[in-house]
């Protein structure tokens, strides 16, 4: 909301309030009277200016608070489809003891540069679980690539794929099709086999999923990560998401 409208929702409930309050005293409102309560109401917020403030800061955490309760909520309910192998990528160690889920984006210049911090990480804790989620906000040429990207899933290994993962999170210019297919044909895919598993619409269907969990955690943006009962939106960096990580082995929250 812009800080107009904000002063002016605070301003017509600061009025609404004085006249109403005559109401319930049963003393009807003429135009001149409802004149005075206008004229009270704007001196008392010229003597007194910082109320505003008070009243505009207290709006804001109460829009905070409904955000993060209603993403507590989604997360509650979505957090065992987010981790499901079939409904994105594994990679790391399958049988881990924490779930990591990034939603990313191969447009993404946050998400490239992100992909350092996410390695790091699979390298010096064996038991973490990686699952990527396909999360194409950034143009058609987005959605293709991680269509090719969900399709050629069935082919490769988690190593092979975190290769082709890094080939195209490290491609220059925009990535689309054709650097997919590319990367996939670089790795050995049977590209006749890869082409038939990307019209058989289990890849779109698997984008529009991640598209209404996003929406339901209120992630706009990439690369945004999901771990225990939290979300992390942004290129974090390593240490920020391994204390996070140790905060859930140890409490189950991303902050004990």
């Amino acid at each position: 909301m812009s800080k107009f409208r904000r002063h002016a929702c605070l301003f017509g409930g600061i009025f609404l309030l004085a006249t109403s309050t005559a109401v319930w005293a049963d003393e009807p409102l003429s135009d001149a009277r409802k004149g005075e309560i206008g004229e009270l109401v704007r001196a008392y917020i010229v003597s007194h200016p910082e109320v505003i403030q008070e009243a505009l800061n207290a709006l804001d955490q109460k829009q905070k608070d409904a955000e993060t309760n209603a993403q507590k909520s989604a997360l509650t309910s979505l957090s065992g489809n987010l981790v499901k192998a079939e409904n994105g990528v594994v990679l790391g160690n399958p049988n881990g003891d924490i779930t990591l889920v990034e939603f990313f984006d191969y447009n993404c210049g946050y998400c490239k540069k992100s992909l350092t911090d996410i390695q790091a990480l699979l390298k010096s804790d064996p038991k973490l679980r990686l699952v990527l989620r396909d999360f194409p906000v950034l143009g058609p040429d987005s959605v293709e690539a991680s269509l090719v990207a969900l399709a050629v899933r069935k082919q490769l290994k988690a190593d092979q794929y975190m290769a082709f993962h890094q080939k195209l999170l490290s491609a220059r210019g925009r990535v689309g099709k054709d650097t997919a297919l590319q990367a996939a044909r670089d790795l050995g895919a049977d590209m006749t086999a890869l082409t038939k598993d990307m019209e058989s619409g289990e890849a779109k269907l698997l984008i529009e999923a991640t598209m209404h969990a996003a929406d339901a955690l209120r992630i706009g943006g990439t690369p945004s990560f999901v771990v225990g009962d939290g979300v992390i939106v942004g290129a974090v960096g390593q240490d920020a998401l391994s204390s996070a990580i140790k905060s859930v082995r140890l409490c189950g929250k991303v902050s004990c």
